[in-house]
């Protein structure tokens, strides 16, 4: 997929979230923002753990790529909040390079995982 429609769908989803500037609005999208990186982050680990007890190699890669997408789907999310201002600087400055650094480590083990040659996640 280009990057072109990565970026038309986000500042879609940005002028949503910025609708509206009453309270119970702000709140209502804070919240659907917050429930989805909850959702995503608490992903990444729990298909680790599955990838972990795997059965086979196909299916820990099958975990460990699921993890690489809920892992960019917390930094979409995180940057939608950051950029509609719904989280604070210094929520921003310890999530998203924790973000960017597990979505990288992740990644990496996911290339490795769909390599010939898998070492397990210990």
């Amino acid at each position: 997929m280009r990057r072109e429609i990565h970026e038309r769908a986000f500042r879609l989803a940005l002028r949503v979230a910025r609708l509206r500037h009453d309270p119970s609005y702000v709140r209502m999208v804070r919240e659907v923002v917050l429930r989805q990186m909850i959702r995503a982050a608490t992903s990444i680990g729990a298909n680790l753990e599955e990838a972990t007890a795997a059965q086979s190699r196909a299916d820990f890669a099958s975990k460990v790529a699921i993890a690489t997408k809920e892992a960019r789907e917390m930094q979409y999310w995180l940057r939608l909040g950051r950029e509609a201002g719904l989280l604070r600087d210094e929520e921003w400055s310890k999530l998203g390079p924790e973000a960017k650094e597990v979505a990288q480590v992740v990644s990496a083990i996911a290339r490795s995982a769909s390599r010939p040659s898998v070492a397990k996640l210990s």
